[in-house]
């Protein structure tokens, strides 16, 4: 196998280009970002004061759902049997891991105190770890009118989306790698050029460019393949994760691939021991 990175944008998207696998293992990737690459989540709230217009629940719904920047190399995984095991951002405590010294290597506390009037955003929430803070300060969590306070405590853990979608450190997803051969002499472009998405349209023709741009390698393919033409290369598939932040493309690709490795090495053990 062979990575070449192709893109990286200012919000840390990144796509590169694999080849030397087949989809089974790209699709394996895709599963291991979404379900098995750790990151910080709050899961245990406790309001101390709340007489704003939302419901406790609503709140820690919404902490529950605040990226947090992830220190993979300062915590560690509760073990299995002693993970988060509810799916809404309000947990207990208890559940998440047993006492002792592994508390520490696998949540941190946060508090919030505000009072009104103002809107209450994520950047006001105080990490007792510098290195676990809201990835989007601005991020509004309740406005508090004349006379009402907010204040809670908070802990946030580590944990995978298999348990809840809110550990997901971001989408990942792939294609085949395309050529694409537009034919604007074709004398069927005046009858076909509405049916082309309006994106890759320029001055009644097509945009070779922008069908690369935006990916519209599927929107375009089968309209006429006398106007656009396209091409899939099955043994180079194109791969894009989009991180929310919690860890950049790098680390997320890195430590999915470090776990697919054990999986894969968990099984060759398992197989050579029956």
């Amino acid at each position: 196998m062979s990575i070449k990175l192709l893109k990286k944008d200012k919000n840390g998207r990144c796509t590169f280009e694999l080849t030397g696998i087949t989809p089974a293992f790209a699709n394996a990737l895709r599963r291991v970002v979404a379900e098995d690459v750790p990151t910080m989540a709050i899961h245990d709230v406790e309001l101390l004061k709340n007489n704003s217009v939302l419901y406790d629940e609503i709140i820690a719904h919404r902490l529950g759902l605040i990226p947090l920047t992830t220190d993979l190399k300062g915590y560690e995984l509760p073990p299995a049997d002693s993970q988060p095991t509810e799916v809404g951002a309000h947990g207990s405590a208890a559940s998440v891991a047993p006492e002792g010294e592994f508390i520490a290597k696998s949540m941190v506390h946060l508090t919030l105190k505000a009072k009104g009037p103002g809107m209450v955003y994520a950047s006001e929430l105080k990490s007792k770890d510098p290195k676990i803070k809201p990835v989007f300060g601005e991020m509004p969590i309740v406005n508090l009118l004349k006379g009402q306070e907010l204040e809670l405590q908070a802990v946030a853990v580590l944990g995978t989306g298999k348990q809840h979608v809110k550990w997901t450190p971001g989408l990942g997803w792939y294609r085949y790698k395309a050529k694409i051969t537009v034919n604007n002499a074709s004398k069927e472009l005046a009858a076909f050029i509405h049916k082309f998405p309006p994106q890759v349209v320029k001055d009644g023709k097509i945009d070779k460019a922008a069908i690369e741009k935006n990916e519209l390698f599927d929107a375009v393919d089968g309209v006429n393949e006398d106007i656009v033409k396209v091409d899939y290369d099955q043994s180079t598939i194109i791969f894009t994760i989009e991180p929310w932040g919690q860890l950049s493309a790098k680390e997320i690709v890195s430590t999915a691939f470090e776990i697919l490795s054990k999986k894969f090495s968990d099984v060759a053990d398992k197989l050579e021991g029956s």
